[in-house]
């Protein structure tokens, strides 16, 4: 599912007007491709299982769990009746095979409601999931992002962010938070959609975002 189509096409209007260097992204990626998870607990679940690996064995992960929990959904209950002897045999480390059974419990006993966290503004939701362990600002922002649809979530420590931002403004060095957010500051009130171009500038040819 993809955000709300009119805030995609006001954040690339303001995008375009405000910063050169998105303007030049946008023209050649074209229309931001953003999609949504609306399975909150599966987007966080990714979220811990993509930790310090690679994509393909994330989903390799991912595949493998939801095979495990079938013919149910991968929701809590399913994560908690798996254990720890079966989440591990899908490939989750030790310490991930805690992280989702924390997550698990956290949501199975109400103590964390994903279905009326929506309700809560961005900062308040990040304080809620970074109680939980293995979940940490970053994963929180990628839950507003992506699950949630926030327009203005900057991931200011994101790597493929920073080391967008290097190249647009020519640093020697990947900027740290407080330059990120100086630098980021002409993307408010869409971050999000700025940051999505951040990823796909990555993928451009060296040298075709200045061109």
């Amino acid at each position: 599912m993809k955000p709300d189509a009119g805030m995609l096409a006001r954040a690339e209007r303001h995008l375009r007007r405000e910063c050169p260097h998105m303007r030049r992204v946008i023209e050649r990626v074209g229309p931001c491709g953003l999609k949504l998870e609306r399975d909150r607990f599966t987007m966080l679940v990714r979220s811990i299982t993509s930790q310090q690996i690679s994509g393909h064995a994330a989903r390799a992960i991912q595949r493998r769990l939801i095979e495990a929990a079938a013919p149910g959904k991968l929701d809590a209950a399913a994560i908690l009746r798996l254990g720890e002897e079966r989440l591990r045999a899908a490939g989750c480390s030790g310490q991930k095979v805690r992280y989702m059974l924390s997550l698990a419990e956290r949501v199975e006993s109400g103590a964390v409601n994903l279905r009326s966290i929506s309700r809560k503004d961005d900062e308040e939701i990040i304080a809620a999931l970074t109680q939980i362990k293995g979940i940490g600002v970053w994963t929180a922002q990628m839950f507003l992002m992506f699950s949630l649809g926030r327009p203005d979530v900057f991931p200011y420590d994101d790597l493929g962010v920073r080391q967008a931002l290097r190249n647009f403004h020519g640093l020697d060095e990947l900027p740290k938070k407080q330059q990120c957010l100086r630098l980021a500051e002409p993307w408010r009130p869409y971050a999000t959609v700025a940051s999505w171009y951040c990823w796909r500038s990555l993928d451009l040819p060296v040298g075709a975002e200045a061109q």
